[in-house]
């Protein structure tokens, strides 16, 4: 079997979510490589501090396939998820982590508290990272500097 990312959605979905003056993280979440859901940040637009990418693609799974487990499914990410939705994905059972630019700052998967890893963590996806790093990365950058100016 050939691997094929399916970053650029998460990307396309970063980059959406920056123009609604979101940070720009996008996440896509597949099956059996069907798209099952695909969203990029709305904490702003929805008042939600939990409403990151990677809770809102894993709870629009949820309720398309009528289960809390997504075991099997493969999520994309263009910054490494942070404690919060590493805990998220480890409670929804998702198989495989793809992400791209590290989060040094707030990263919960190899940064930081690194969640898969402690023992209290009752499943941990496989986890594959700097997957368009330098695209993911720049986009924050990019993001971030226009904040700065």
């Amino acid at each position: 079997m050939t691997f094929r990312s399916h970053m650029q959605i998460a990307l396309t979905e970063a980059e959406a979510a920056a123009a609604r003056g979101e940070i720009p993280v996008g996440a896509v979440l597949l099956r059996d490589g069907e798209v099952l859901a695909q969203a990029g940040n709305r904490t702003r637009e929805l008042n939600d501090p939990t409403a990151h990418a990677e809770v809102l693609v894993i709870r629009e799974a949820c309720r398309v396939l009528g289960q809390e487990r997504l075991t099997g499914c493969d999520l994309y990410v263009t910054l490494e998820p942070c404690p919060m939705c590493a805990a998220t994905i480890s409670n929804a059972r998702i198989g495989r982590l793809y992400y791209g630019a590290s989060d040094p700052k707030s990263g919960g998967v190899g940064q930081g508290p690194r969640i898969f890893s402690h023992p209290q963590c009752h499943h941990a996806p496989e986890v594959y990272d700097g997957i368009d790093e330098a695209r993911s990365a720049a986009l924050l950058a990019e993001f971030f500097g226009k904040l700065r100016k």
